[in-house]
C-alpha cells in the first residue's frame, strides 16, 4: 500500500512539471508580446498554441503574426480557427481583420458578411459580435449586427441604445437622435442616459444646428403623441442646455398643468434661471408656484425664493440704487402681510431686516424686526440662531460691537459642531480683528480653516493670511490697527472715513506691506460707489505691482467679474479667469473662476 502511494506521488509530480513549464512559457510569451518583441513571442506562441487554444492565446498569437507581416501564417491560423468553431462569427471577423490589415479589402468584406449571416440574434451573441466589429473599426457592420439583433431578437431585447450609440460613432446624428427618442418612448428610465449621450455627441451648448434639429424632432413627436409627456420633458431639458429659460418655462409649466404636479419642476427652473442671472424667468417660475395658492406645499418657499431673486437682481446692477431697495422693502412687507409673521416666515423677516439695515438706513427697524423674529412661537432653533447672526451683523454695522459679540458667542455655544457655530466663531474672530486683538483672532481662524463649510473655511483662510502677512512684521502694530479700523468703516458703509484712514496709512507708512491690501480695499469701496473706472485701476495696480502678494488672485478675480458683468467683455473675462486658473492654481477663487470660465465657453454645467 505504501509503495502504491509513493508511485502515485511521483506520477503526479512528473505530470506537474510540463504544466509548470507551459505556464512559464506563457508568461514569457506574454512578456515579449507586451514589450513588442514579436519574433521572440512567436517562438513561444507556436509551441503553446498546440496545447492551449484559449481565446487569449489565439488572439495574441494572431496579432503577433500580423505585427510580423506574416500573412501566410496569419491566414492559416485564422482559417484553422474557423474550422474548429465555424458557428462562431467572431472567427470570421478575425480572418477579415487579417485580410484588412494586408489590404485585401474584398476578401475582408466577404468574411465580415459571413459573420453577419451566421449571427444568432441572442443578446450576448449580438453584443459580442458587434464589439468585435468595433474593435477592428468596422462600425457599419457593428451597426448592422445590432439592427439584425433588433429585427430577429430571440429574447425581447431591442438594442435601441446600442444602435443609437453606433449611429453616433458613424456621424449619423439625425438617425441617432431618432433612435434615442424611440428608446425613451420605449423605456423612460433611459432619459438621463439619453440626455448625457445627446449632450456629449451633439455638443448642444455650441452647435445651434444640432439644437434646432433636436427641438424640431421633439416638437413633431410631442404634437403627434401629446399623451406622451416624455417629449415635453426633453424639450424643457433641451432649452435648459442653451440656457433658454423663457422657453423652458413654457414647457415646464405646461407639464405641471397636464400632470397636475405641485410646482416642483418650476422651483428647480427658478433656481437654475437665477443662478444664470435670468432674473425675469426666475421670477416668472416662482410666481407660477405662488399663483397655485396658499394651500400649495411650495407657496411660502416660492415667496421667499422670488424675493431672493429680486434681491439678487437689484444687487447685480452696477452701483447702488437706493430706490430699488426701497421698492424691494415694499415687496417684502407686502409678502409678510400676506403670509403673516410666524415661525415659517422668520427667514423672510431676516431678509427684510438686512435690507433695512444695510441698504436704506433703517437700522433700528431692522433690530426691532429681528428681535421679534427671534421671539416667534415655534421658531426652530436653527432659524433662531440664523436671526441672531443677522442681528449681530446689524449691531456691528451700527457700531455696537460687544452686543454683537455676545450674540455670536451664544450661537457658537449652542451649535458648537454645526456650520452655524462655525459661522458665529468666524464673526467673533472678525470682531477681534476689527478691534485690534489680532493674536486672539488668529487663534480662532486657525481652528476654522478646517471647517466642513468651504465658504467659512475660505473666509477664515483669507482673513488669516491678511493678519499673518502684515502683523508683527515691524516694531509697531499701528498700521494694522488702522487698516482693520478702515475695514470696519467699509463694512459700516462709512466710505469717506474709510478712504481717509487708508490714505493716512499710505502717508505715514509708505513702504508698509499693507499697500496691496489698501489698494484692494480702495478698489472695493469705489466699486460699491459705482465708480468702476477707479475701482478697476486699483485692481489692475495690484495685479501689475503686487503679483507676488496674497491679494493678486483676488484682484484678478474682481477684474474678470467686472469685465463680464460691468463692461460686458466676455473675451477679456475669459482671459482673466483662465489666467487666474493657470497662474494661481492654489487660489481660493479657482473653483468659481473655472465654473465661470466654462459657462462663458458654453460648457454644460449641471
Amino acid at each position: 500500500m505504501k509503495l502504491k502511494y509513493i508511485i502515485l506521488v511521483f506520477c503526479l509530480a512528473f505530470q506537474a512539471i510540463p504544466a509548470k513549464a507551459q505556464g512559464d512559457d506563457l508568461d514569457l510569451a506574454e512578456y515579449y508580446y507586451n514589450e513588442g518583441m514579436f519574433e521572440q513571442a512567436k517562438l513561444y506562441y507556436e509551441k503553446i498554441y498546440k496545447s492551449n487554444k484559449t481565446n487569449r492565446v489565439y488572439t495574441n498569437y494572431l496579432n503577433t503574426l500580423i505585427a510580423l507581416d506574416d500573412f501566410v501564417e496569419a491566414e492559416k491560423l485564422a482559417k484553422k480557427k474557423i474550422k474548429e468553431d465555424s458557428k462562431d462569427g467572431i472567427a470570421y471577423v478575425q480572418l477579415g481583420e487579417v485580410y484588412k490589415r494586408f489590404k485585401k479589402d474584398d476578401f475582408a468584406k466577404e468574411q465580415f458578411e459571413i459573420a453577419l449571416k451566421k449571427l444568432e440574434a441572442t443578446r450576448s451573441n449580438v453584443i459580442r459580435l458587434s464589439n468585435e466589429y468595433a474593435r477592428v473599426n468596422e462600425y457599419e457592420y457593428a451597426l448592422k449586427a445590432y439592427q439584425k439583433g433588433k429585427a430577429e431578437s430571440k429574447d425581447g431585447y431591442n438594442f435601441s441604445y446600442e444602435i443609437a450609440n453606433m449611429q453616433g460613432n458613424l456621424g449619423e446624428f439625425d438617425a441617432m437622435t431618432e433612435s434615442f427618442l424611440d428608446l425613451i418612448m420605449e423605456d423612460p428610465n433611459y432619459v438621463q442616459t439619453v440626455q448625457n449621450s445627446l449632450n456629449r455627441t451633439l455638443n448642444l451648448q455650441e452647435n445651434e444646428e444640432n439644437v434646432n434639429m433636436l427641438k424640431n424632432k421633439l416638437l413633431k413627436r410631442a404634437q403627434k403623441a401629446p399623451e406622451l409627456t416624455i417629449y415635453t420633458e426633453m424639450l424643457t431639458w433641451t432649452f435648459l442646455q442653451k440656457k433658454d429659460f423663457a422657453s423652458a418655462f413654457v414647457q415646464a409649466s405646461s407639464l405641471d398643468k397636464r400632470l397636475n404636479e405641485n410646482g416642483a419642476r418650476l422651483m428647480s427652473l427658478g433656481e437654475a434661471a437665477r443662478n444664470n442671472r435670468d432674473y425675469e424667468s426666475s421670477k416668472k417660475a416662482y410666481q407660477y408656484v405662488i399663483d397655485k395658492g396658499a394651500s400649495s406645499e411650495y407657496y411660502v418657499e416660492a415667496k421667499l425664493e422670488k424675493l431672493q431673486t429680486m434681491k439678487e437682481e437689484v444687487a447685480s446692477r452696477p452701483g447702488f440704487d437706493r430706490s430699488a431697495y426701497v421698492q424691494l422693502e415694499t415687496e417684502y412687507k407686502n409678502s409678510l402681510d400676506q403670509v403673516g409673521r410666524n415661525a415659517e416666515t422668520a427667514l423672510l423677516m431676516k431678509e427684510l431686516a438686512h435690507i433695512n439695515a444695510f441698504y436704506i438706513q433703517k437700522t433700528d427697524d431692522a433690530i426691532t424686526l429681528l428681535q421679534e423674529a427671534i421671539q416667534l412661537p415655534g421658531i426652530s432653533n436653527k432659524n433662531k440662531a440664523t436671526c441672531k447672526l443677522e442681528l449681530g451683523d446689524v449691531y456691528v454695522f451700527k457700531g455696537e460691537i460687544w452686543d454683537a459679540s455676545l450674540l455670536f458667542s451664544q450661537v457658537e455655544l449652542d451649535f458648537k459642531e454645526d456650520v452655524l457655530g462655525h459661522e458665529a466663531k468666524f464673526r467673533n474672530a472678525r470682531i477681534s480683528y476689527y478691534t485690534g486683538d489680532f493674536e486672539w483672532a488668529q487663534g480662532q481662524l486657525d481652528v476654522l480653516k478646517a471647517s466642513t463649510s468651504k465658504l467659512i473655511s475660505n473666509d477664515a483662510i483669507e482673513l488669516s493670511l491678511l493678519i499673518t502677512d502684515n502683523f508683527n512684521l515691524d516694531t509697531t502694530t499701528v498700521p494694522m490697527q488702522m487698516f482693520a479700523r478702515a475695514d470696519l468703516l467699509h463694512y459700516q458703509h462709512a466710505y469717506d472715513l474709510a478712504l481717509l484712514t487708508l490714505d493716512s496709512i499710505v502717508t505715514e507708512y509708505p513702504s508698509h506691506s499693507l499697500i496691496d491690501e489698501i489698494k484692494m480695499l480702495k478698489g472695493d469701496i469705489y466699486y460699491q460707489q459705482a465708480d468702476f473706472i477707479t475701482a478697476k485701476k486699483f485692481y489692475e495696480d495690484v495685479v501689475e505691482f503686487h503679483f507676488q502678494d496674497i491679494t493678486a488672485d483676488n484682484a484678478l478675480f474682481k477684474l474678470a467679474e467686472m469685465e463680464q458683468y460691468i463692461f460686458n467683455d466676455n473675451t477679456k473675462a475669459m482671459m482673466l479667469y483662465e489666467r487666474l486658473i493657470t497662474e494661481f492654481p492654489g487660489s481660493l477663487f479657482v473653483v468659481e473662476a473655472r465654473k465661470k470660465f466654462r459657462a462663458l465657453r458654453g460648457d454644460s454645467i449641471n
